[in-house]
């Protein structure tokens, strides 16, 4: 499959607009830290989480570049340590982003719920789905369509989680400005670094439905 013209010309659009986002989250990230803020990340996250009525949530500083995450089983937001400390506009915006996750998994937030639940099958999905398919595409019809179904999940995921991830970026831009940690004017720099990221997401789907239609394509015939 890899080394099949198709594939590329299939996925093409989705490569080049994950391209595209990366390029463009890298950009406006940068731009956005040079932008000072009132409140660390940190500081900014545990105002937005305790005026929620979320102070059991704890917050980390982890290793690594944009690192960050909530973690629904611990109960934890984890913040890389340019974020965790930096007074700037990108740091308060991906701070406020990950305590939007939190609001939600505190409200019960369905899409999240979906999410949550759906994590292992599609973990199970991606990493032997391919697998399946190359080994049905030998052996036997049934386990390519076992692969295609098992890849299904991952798309299935990626569907679920885009309003989960537009959802707390909205979460996060309307506490920011209703708290006063952002001034309204100064929302423009948040609203471009979370608007790159969601185009990342965005990437992530199209790329997994393509590949999907791809393995149809390709492998969803007979074996001959």
């Amino acid at each position: 499959m890899f080394f099949d013209p198709w594939y590329f010309v299939i996925i093409g659009p989705a490569l080049l607009l994950g391209f595209w986002a990366q390029m463009r989250i890298r950009s406006t990230y940068g731009k956005a830290q040079k932008v000072a803020a009132r409140l660390s990340g940190a500081a900014a996250a545990r105002h937005i989480l305790d005026s929620a009525g979320l102070q059991q949530v704890a917050i980390e500083q982890v290793p690594g570049h944009l690192s960050d995450h909530y973690d629904p089983r611990q109960k934890v937001l984890r913040l890389s340590r340019d974020v965790y400390h930096s007074r700037s506009m990108a740091a308060v915006g991906i701070a406020a982003h990950e305590a939007g996750h939190a609001i939600q998994d505190a409200r019960n937030y369905l899409p999240l719920v979906l999410r949550n639940a759906a994590v292992p099958v599609a973990g199970f999905g991606s990493s032997f789905g391919m697998i399946l398919v190359i080994l049905g595409a030998i052996f036997s019809q049934t386990l390519v369509w076992v692969g295609i179904i098992l890849f299904a999940c991952v798309v299935v995921f990626q569907l679920v989680n885009l309003p989960v991830e537009f959802d707390a970026s909205f979460r996060a831009k309307r506490q920011l400005v209703e708290h006063g940690i952002v001034d309204a004017q100064d929302m423009t720099h948040v609203n471009k670094v979370l608007n790159a990221a969601a185009l990342t997401y965005v990437a992530a789907t199209l790329t997994a439905i393509l590949t999907l239609l791809y393995l149809v394509m390709r492998f969803g015939g007979s074996r001959n």
